[in-house]
């Protein structure tokens, strides 16, 4: 009978996975920022609807052109230096969006640097919960690292409002300013790349670098569905999550409740971050969960849709966030198994890649085809439903990843 391998795993891991939640956190709070507060912003700058609208839009267009370089840098160099640098990034423009003043372009310089700094964060997630956890608790710290990006963004949307009443629009950027200072300086001096002694198998751990990797992932059948199912996923987020007021506001919803629903969405991912890839872990499995996820995500959408009560609706985005955001983590570490030995970073950015095209693309769809008449976005959300339906189905095709079956059959 096979000896069964036991591995060191220290608790020092929590404590990184704390501090490099921190990081996630700060840079979707600079991300939204702009968001909940459009109609001030736009009287403070002297700019149009759009050009704040392009403070938040850059960040998809800059990971786009950054997200594979960021990969390289993060498996050629490690967590230390590759997360480093988009702390550096996040902390240095953090801080300069304070000394705008009224000055638009200097802003949106700043917002700019902010969003280089973010696939060297973002694209980490997976490669850090390799480095630092067993494959058992695997699905569980990208799940974790993935909720930091929710409870980013939700910070953001309900602190901006409030402190823009007590400190102006300047006195708000520079508060967040000395905040992401701090964050980016608990990294640095707190973070460590790797822990003392390997929490795995050596064939759990060593991955291939990003090139290798790339032309490796694209010959794996499940990883090609997998991208299809993020491109879907997260271009339905992003794209509900930017029009929300004007996905309601036809149906005679206010600017509030719209906004109560939006942030009802982001609490229920948060919730769904936390459980069910806690679940996954338990069971071993990540397709199941994946494959619930999107159908009961799809339910969601079409009640968000064509639902006219208000509570029907709070319910739907409740569900929405807790099926479509819980998929994020169970699918960056199906992802990142299924793709051995291509590194992490590589699979993980490839994914967070597809979610940024489809939600340009389909930020702008939705605009295009909505009703020039009423302005109802019915028929796009139409469109977005059965995109989601596709992917339901397609994920019922996706193997279930034999690295973790590989690790339960040993249990």
């Amino acid at each position: 009978m096979e000896q069964k391998e036991t591995f060191v795993v220290y608790r020092y891991r929590w404590t990184m996975l704390c501090i490099y939640m921190l990081l996630i956190a700060m840079n979707q709070m600079l991300w939204i920022t702009f968001a909940p507060i459009t109609t001030d912003a736009t009287k403070y700058y002297a700019v149009s609807d759009i050009w704040i609208g392009m403070l938040s839009m850059c960040f998809m267009i800059v990971f786009v052109v950054v997200s594979i370089p960021a990969s390289w840098i993060i498996d050629k160099y490690g967590i230390k230096v590759g997360v480093g640098i988009g702390a550096a990034f996040t902390g240095i423009f953090g801080l300069l969006r304070g000394f705008a003043g009224t000055d638009f372009n200097i802003l949106l310089i700043a917002q700019i640097g902010i969003a280089v700094g973010q696939p060297f964060i973002l694209n980490a997630i997976t490669k850090f919960a390799a480095r630092w956890f067993p494959i058992s608790e695997r699905a569980t710290a990208a799940g974790l690292g993935t909720l930091a990006m929710y409870v980013g963004i939700l910070a953001g949307i309900m602190l901006t409002p409030f402190l823009i009443i007590g400190s102006g629009i300047g006195g708000m950027l520079n508060i967040y300013g000395l905040a992401s200072v701090i964050a980016t300086a608990i990294f640095i001096l707190f973070g460590k790349e790797r822990p003392p002694t390997a929490p795995c198998r050596p064939d759990q751990e060593e991955r291939s670098l990003v090139y290798d990797g790339i032309k490796h992932i694209f010959k794996i059948k499940d990883f090609n569905w997998l991208l299809l199912i993020f491109f879907i996923g997260l271009g339905v987020f992003n794209s509900v999550t930017t029009w929300i007021e004007n996905i309601l506001s036809p149906r005679g919803f206010s600017a509030t409740q719209a906004g109560m629903i939006g942030g009802i969405m982001i609490i229920g991912g948060i919730i769904g971050a936390i459980i069910i890839p806690l679940l996954s872990d338990h069971y071993k499995r990540r397709t199941p969960f994946i494959v619930l996820a999107l159908v009961g995500s799809t339910i969601c959408l079409a009640g968000i849709t064509f639902t006219t009560s208000y509570w029907m609706l709070l319910l739907s985005g409740a569900g929405l966030g807790f099926f479509l955001l819980s998929s994020g983590p169970i699918g960056f570490q199906y992802g990142a198994e299924i793709t051995y030995p291509t590194s992490e970073g590589t699979s993980n950015g490839m994914m967070l890649l597809m979610g940024q095209i489809s939600g340009i693309a389909f930020i702008f769809g939705m605009d295009i085809f909505k009703s020039p008449e009423t302005g109802s976005m019915t028929v796009p959300l139409i469109v977005l439903i059965i995109l989601m339906a596709i992917s339901a189905l397609v994920s019922l095709r996706l193997k279930e990843s034999s690295l973790l079956m590989k690790e339960k059959l040993q249990k």
